[in-house]
């Protein structure tokens, strides 16, 4: 009997390779510019930016309406699709970041203090609703062909072109948030300029397919999109909850101890990039094709994230040294998120199989009963026991994602026609030739 097939193949280990590189670059980079802004700027102005793009923020999932996903999902079952796909992507992209643009913009203006110029807010949006999504476009369309060195050196560059930007502005010496809300613009249109001629040179050529196909994948396309927007609520919005519902000191231990969760989590990350468009060319025979595959990566994923925990706790007092006395309870925060990295490996490796085998209906739903679960919890625990029940909210809301995804699978797997002809086989009687 021959051996089954490995699912770490050659390309899949450089791809995981590629985007942790990437990863960790972005880091360091965004740790430079951030630092520049923060001094530069001052707390005032900064505070603005921030105010900003974390409103419009809240936007981004639903630019290009999950377009990108579907482009991962087409051309990874068959590359003649991409230029057909990377046209609807971009088409998608650009029209719904516009829309988008006109309705946060007011809102923005309603929301946030009228001390913030108009300015600000529309160079913002215009920055990260329309030109910054063009870029993932990019991004999306390597990453579906499985040439994630091009997805990790874009995604790198967009990083180095805003610290470009604040540089420029700081040595200009007219550091205001809007001289660096034009740099904001200004650089992330030059990335989406680049980025989509490397697409272009490397790949092929964007062809508009025309609306009724786009029309045809708007309901699955939303799916895409909510599923980002309900992750985006049960990782972040405890943060946002401490803050208003407890002290800014407690938010800033949480939120010191979730990066550090965030940093652990990279090489699984990577690899979940690296895979994700063969959760889709698997899924392609239905659940039990992407389950097998989750079933041959998971395992080295899971034993990184159990080492993880334990570094996590026996390093922990380490932190306050590094980042001050003043965050010395952070060594309390990270033991007790250290299980989070092994909670969010399970629950992405059945997120994509599910993802991978069509079911995105599904995993968007529960999905989004988590997030709903997550702000109810945060509601109560936060009030009570500060950021120690925002942890306990976090362990809460990933263990329940984990589980509840995987008996989505599970079930489905149980229901297929692969499983069922599978175990009718085994139930048959064995005939000698």
């Amino acid at each position: 009997m021959p051996a089954a097939p490995t699912a770490f193949s050659p390309v899949l280990r450089q791809n995981t390779v590629y985007m942790l590189l990437a990863q960790a670059g972005r880091l360091v980079v965004q740790a430079f510019y951030f630092f520049l802004m923060a001094r530069s700027l001052g707390p005032a102005q900064y505070g603005a930016f921030v105010a900003v793009a974390a409103t419009v923020a809240m936007a981004y999932p639903f630019v290009g309406n999950g377009s990108g996903n579907l482009m991962v999902k087409q051309v990874a079952r068959d590359r003649r699709l991409l230029p057909e796909c990377l046209g609807n992507a971009l088409f998608m992209t650009l029209a719904s970041g516009l829309l988008l643009s006109v309705v946060v913009v007011p809102a923005c203006v309603v929301v946030l203090p009228r001390a913030i110029p108009v300015s600000v807010i529309l160079l913002v949006a215009a920055s990260d609703l329309v030109m910054y999504r063009v870029v993932d476009v990019a991004c999306l369309a390597f990453q579906s062909v499985e040439e994630l060195n091009w997805t990790a050196n874009l995604n790198v560059l967009a990083s180095l072109m805003r610290l470009g930007g604040i540089t420029f502005v700081v040595l200009l010496h007219r550091t205001t948030v809007i001289a660096w809300c034009v740099a904001y613009l200004v650089t992330s249109a030059m990335c989406a300029l680049g980025a989509m001629h490397c697409v272009i040179f490397r790949l092929a050529r964007p062809a508009f397919s025309g609306l009724n196909r786009i029309r045809g994948e708007l309901r699955e396309g939303f799916w895409f999109s909510t599923s980002l927007s309900a992750q985006t609520i049960y990782n972040d919005v405890d943060k946002t909850m401490l803050a208003r519902l407890a002290t800014l000191d407690a938010a800033g231990i949480y939120a010191a101890a979730y990066r550090l969760i965030d940093v652990a989590f990279l090489p699984v990350r990577a690899l979940l990039a690296a895979a994700y468009p063969g959760f889709f060319r698997h899924g392609e025979d239905g659940i039990t094709g992407s389950f097998s595959f989750a079933r041959r990566l998971v395992p080295r994923p899971l034993m990184y994230s159990v080492a993880a925990a334990f570094g996590m706790i026996l390093a922990a007092p380490v932190v306050p040294r590094i980042l001050g006395t003043e965050y010395l309870r952070t060594t309390e925060a990270l033991r007790w998120l250290s299980l989070l990295p092994l909670l969010k490996t399970c629950h992405y490796f059945a997120a994509d199989t599910l993802t991978g085998a069509g079911s995105q209906a599904l995993r968007t739903l529960v999905q989004l009963v988590i997030a709903a679960f997550n702000v109810l919890i945060n509601l109560w625990l936060i009030p009570r026991f500060s950021w120690r029940g925002a942890a306990w909210s976090s362990l809460a809301s990933d263990g329940l994602l984990a589980v509840g995804l995987w008996s989505c699978v599970l079930l489905l797997r149980t229901r297929s026609p692969q499983a069922a002809s599978s175990g009718a086989r085994k139930l048959a009687p064995q005939t000698e030739c």
